[in-house]
């Protein structure tokens, strides 16, 4: 059994979350619930729980603002939210799980077993992450790839490009490293985003960064690593505009 925690400002919200938890996750059981930062913290601190359900936007301050208070700790999170946009980037760039309210039983399902088989390091990691990406805008970003066998921590500036392989995505790094990501290219495209990445193509996202030459006759571009990449038609202006040429 797995001991579980939800942190929720809405009493109605926890209600339907441990109904729903009842029905669907029987190998889950709750033993605590909180509405704020400060006793969110302090029963996750006393339980000791598994598991966490975090609701983003709490009584006095943020779920993040929760898992900044606490010294340490070796809970899985699942972050939970009414609101689409409010840190939903940093949390996908972190590869954390999140449910969108209300909540449909299949997505909890999946997320549950998700958070099954993740360790609670490789969730401080996560977590490390996360907060890089909400408190340092400007700074070198990372991002977790999480592979069929473990969870890979991979500062941008080392990513090439990125390629569609239908319902996963190939990482080309550098040195000539590999990772196969069990997500889509259109996950990473909007996680990317303003951080010096371009769609190059519907099959390819590449690092403005790593661009090394534009071939106007093939329509292609040479990547730092050798590799060329195809340029859409209509892609041209926007890849110039972002080369600064």
């Amino acid at each position: 059994m797995m001991r579980v925690v939800i942190i929720d400002d809405m009493e109605q919200a926890r209600r339907t979350l441990a109904d729903d938890i009842a029905a669907y996750c029987p190998e889950l059981v709750v033993i605590g619930e909180a509405s704020s930062v400060k006793t969110g913290a302090a029963l996750v601190q006393r339980l000791k729980p598994d598991l966490v359900f975090l609701d983003i936007q709490l009584e006095d301050g943020t779920g993040f603002d929760m898992l900044e208070a606490l010294d340490s700790y070796e809970f899985r999170v699942i972050f939970t939210t009414a609101l689409d946009s409010y840190g939903i980037r940093a949390v996908r760039v972190s590869a954390i799980d999140y449910l969108l309210k209300p909540i449909d039983p299949d997505d909890l399902v999946r997320a549950v077993n998700r958070a099954k088989s993740v360790l609670a390091a490789s969730t401080n990691e996560r977590v490390d992450v996360l907060m890089d990406t909400l408190h340092n805008p400007g700074a070198s970003r990372r991002i977790a790839l999480n592979t069929a066998e473990r969870m890979h921590i991979v500062p941008t500036e080392e990513i090439v490009r990125c390629e569609s392989q239908r319902n996963y995505t190939l990482f080309h790094l550098t040195g000539n490293r590999r990772i196969l990501v069990t997500r889509t290219l259109k996950e990473f495209d909007e996680m990317l985003v303003g951080y010096g990445f371009f769609r190059a193509h519907h099959s390819h996202v590449v690092n403005i960064s790593h661009v090394r030459e534009y071939l106007k006759s093939d329509g292609c571009i040479v990547m730092s690593d050798g590799s060329t990449v195809q340029v859409a038609t209509r892609k041209k202006d926007a890849l110039l505009q972002a080369l600064g040429v």
